[in-house]
């Protein structure tokens, strides 16, 4: 079992990103999301951290896929990944500074514009997949010194 759960919430054309002003990932965007809690499960967490990041309430994530890393060669952890569809009825105004750092809303064409270089380096590499339908699937992240070097995806079984 994984450590972590991140959200990716997507509301139209737009996602609620988190810049995160604390390590690990300090001052790029993110998902929302955090560790599992001993007694948790991912879906539960998932809830919880969404509740406590956004305020919002979430009463159906749809897990998509796991994320994994290895980092200089050594496997490290990793995490679940959800969407949520929120609806048009639910509002959140941004930007919204938090004690993780600050929301915001962002068009997905400008998360995926390939000259962005305040994302994390991974998302890129499996969210235009999710969105795009994609579930129960598998990337595996490999870093080398710091940099993201390769990612593998399969489906999972």
């Amino acid at each position: 079992m994984f450590k972590f759960t991140i959200c990716f919430i997507k509301q139209g054309n737009r996602i609620l990103l988190l810049n995160r002003n604390k390590k690990p990932n300090m001052g790029l965007w993110n998902g929302v999301g955090g560790k599992i809690e001993p007694g948790e499960t991912p879906d539960e967490s998932i809830v919880r951290e969404v509740k406590e990041e956004t305020g919002l309430t979430i009463g159906r994530s749809k897990y998509k896929a796991t994320v994994r890393w290895t980092v200089d060669e050594e496997d490290r952890n990793g995490m679940y990944v959800y969407i949520v569809d929120l609806s048009d009825c639910k509002t959140l105004e941004t930007p919204l500074v938090i004690e993780e750092g600050i929301l915001d809303w962002k068009d997905i064409e400008w998360i995926f514009d390939p000259n962005n270089m305040g994302i994390v380096s991974n998302i890129p590499s499996f969210l235009q997949d999710l969105l795009n339908g994609a579930e129960d699937m598998d990337y595996h992240c490999f870093y080398k010194n710091g940099k993201l070097e390769d990612v593998t995806s399969a489906q999972l079984v």
